[in-house]
C-alpha cells in the first residue's frame, strides 16, 4: 500500500453539497467517502464529474438519516445498496460497502460489508479504488496511487478474472489508457484482454456504444485504437475492418482546424469507407438516428471531394450544409494521404467561415407565370433550376435568374411534349 496521502485542493470536501452528504452518513458508528473517478480526477487535477459516495451504513439507514435532514432519496439501485440522494438539485450515488460473494458474468451476488480493502478490490483498476474521507485523507487498499503517479492503467487483481466478471471491462481498460494513461498498455491487462476477446459479442449494443464513443475522443485514443487493432479486438466491435490510420489522420485534420473531438466524426474515420459500412456500424452500435444519419452522410462518396476546386466546394456546402459537408470533407482529407496537401485540405475545410451559401432566390411564382401548372410538375421544374443556378455558380442578378427561369421552363415543356 502506498504512504498515506491527503487531497490539499478539495473544496467540495469542505462545503457544498458533498460534504453535507459526507456530513450526515458519519458519526454513529458509520464512516462514509467519496470513492472512484471524483477521486482519481482530483488526483489527477482533472475536472470532477459525479461525485460517488460508499458508506458503512445500510441503504435503510441511508434513507432514515436523509429522511431526518429533510433530504431527498431515491431506491435507484436499494437491492445492490445503492441510494440516490439529492442534495441541492445535485445527485449523489451512495452505495454501501460490498463484497462479491459470488460472480457469474456480468451479474455478482453481494454481501454488504464494512471492510473499505474488500469493496475497493471489488472494482475494475486501481486508479478506480481509491477513496477519500471528510477529513481529505486519501485511502489506497490497490496500489492505485502509484499507477496514478505513473499514469498506469492496471486491473485489480487477475485480470482475466476481472474480464470474466464483465467483458464491457476489455473496452474500459482501453478507454481509460487512452484518457489517463502513458506508454504502451499494462501487458498483463492487454494479454488478458486479447485472450477474453470473443466475450464482446456477448455485450449489448448499447454498452458498446456507450464506451466507443468516450474511448475514440480521449486524448490517447489513437494509440489505444492501435493497440486494440494489433490484438484482434476491433473485428468483434465492429463487424469489419477499420482503419487507424485514417483515424489518427483525422485526428490531425481536426488539430489544423482547431476543432473538438466529434465522437461521430472519428467513429466514421475509423469504420467508414464506403455507406455500407456506415450503416453496418450504426446498427451494430445501435447508433441514434441523428448519429446515423451523420455517419452515413459522411461516408456517401466521400472520394469525389478530393481533387475538387472552390466551386465545386461551393455547391458541396450548399447542398450538404456547413456540419455535413465539413464532416465529409475530413473524412476526404484524413483518406486522402495527402499530408503534404494541407494547405489544400484546410482552405476547402474553412470555406464555411469564408462564403455563406445564397438562398435559392426563385420561386414557384416565376414558374407559374411562364406557364407551369402547380401540382407536382412545378416542384419538379424548381428542381431543375436549382440546379442550373447552382451549375451558373449562384448568380445573383435579375437578367441571369430571369435567362435560368425561361430556359428551365422552356426545356420542361419541350420534353412532356415529347
Amino acid at each position: 500500500m502506498s504512504a498515506p496521502r491527503r487531497l490539499e485542493d478539495a473544496p467540495w470536501l469542505q462545503s457544498g453539497p458533498a460534504a453535507r452528504v459526507l456530513a450526515l452518513l458519519n458519526g454513529d458508528g458509520e464512516e462514509a467517502r467519496v470513492v472512484g473517478g471524483a477521486v482519481r480526477n482530483a488526483l489527477m487535477n482533472i475536472p470532477i464529474g459525479d461525485i460517488d459516495i460508499a458508506t458503512t451504513a445500510l441503504p435503510d439507514e441511508v434513507v432514515r438519516r436523509a429522511k431526518a435532514a429533510g433530504i431527498k432519496s431515491v431506491p435507484t439501485g436499494i437491492e445492490h445498496g445503492t441510494v440516490t440522494l439529492v442534495v441541492e438539485g445535485q445527485p449523489f450515488e451512495v452505495t454501501t460497502l460490498r463484497q462479491d460473494t459470488e460472480t457469474f458474468g456480468r451479474k455478482a451476488r453481494v454481501a454488504f460489508g464494512r471492510d473499505w480493502a474488500r469493496d475497493a478490490e471489488r472494482r475494475d483498476f486501481t486508479i478506480n479504488g481509491l477513496s477519500v474521507d471528510a477529513g481529505g485523507a486519501v485511502h489506497d487498499h490497490v496500489g492505485g496511487l502509484d499507477d496514478i503517479a505513473a499514469r498506469h492503467i492496471r486491473f485489480i487483481g487477475d485480470p482475466g478474472r476481472r474480464i470474466a466478471e464483465d467483458y464491457l471491462r476489455i473496452l474500459r481498460f482501453f478507454r481509460f489508457h487512452a484518457a489517463y494513461g502513458s506508454g504502451a498498455p499494462d501487458r498483463a491487462g492487454y494479454l488478458a484482454c486479447i485472450a477474453g476477446r470473443a466475450g464482446l459479442s456477448n455485450l449489448s449494443a448499447e454498452r458498446i456504444r456507450m464506451e466507443m464513443l468516450k474511448l475514440v475522443v480521449a486524448e490517447g485514443a489513437a494509440a489505444a485504437l492501435g493497440a486494440m487493432a494489433e490484438g484482434g479486438l476491433l473485428l468483434p466491435v465492429f463487424n469489419g475492418i477499420s482503419y487507424v490510420g485514417a483515424f489518427a489522420a483525422m485526428i490531425a485534420a481536426e488539430r489544423e482546424l482547431g476543432l473538438a473531438p466529434g465522437p461521430v466524426r472519428r467513429l466514421g474515420a475509423l469504420t467508414v469507407a464506403v455507406t455500407e459500412d456506415a450503416r453496418r456500424v450504426a446498427t451494430r452500435l445501435r447508433l441514434s438516428n441523428a448519429e446515423a444519419k451523420a455517419l452515413d452522410s459522411m461516408g456517401h462518396r466521400w472520394w469525389r471531394l478530393d481533387g475538387m476546386d472552390e466551386t465545386r466546394a461551393r455547391r458541396r456546402l450548399y447542398r450538404l450544409g456547413e456540419e455535413a459537408y465539413r464532416d465529409r470533407l475530413l473524412l476526404a482529407w484524413a483518406r486522402s494521404g495527402a499530408g503534404h496537401n494541407t494547405v489544400y485540405w484546410r482552405d476547402l475545410a474553412t470555406l464555411p467561415q469564408r462564403w455563406r451559401a445564397p438562398k435559392f432566390p426563385l420561386k414557384a411564382a416565376d414558374f407559374v407565370a411562364r406557364g407551369i401548372a402547380e401540382g407536382p410538375a412545378l416542384g419538379h421544374v424548381l428542381t431543375l433550376a436549382e440546379d442550373a443556378w447552382l451549375a451558373a455558380d449562384f448568380p445573383s442578378d435579375p437578367a441571369a435568374l430571369s435567362d435560368i427561369a425561361d430556359h428551365t421552363a422552356a426545356r420542361f415543356t419541350r420534353d412532356h411534349r415529347l
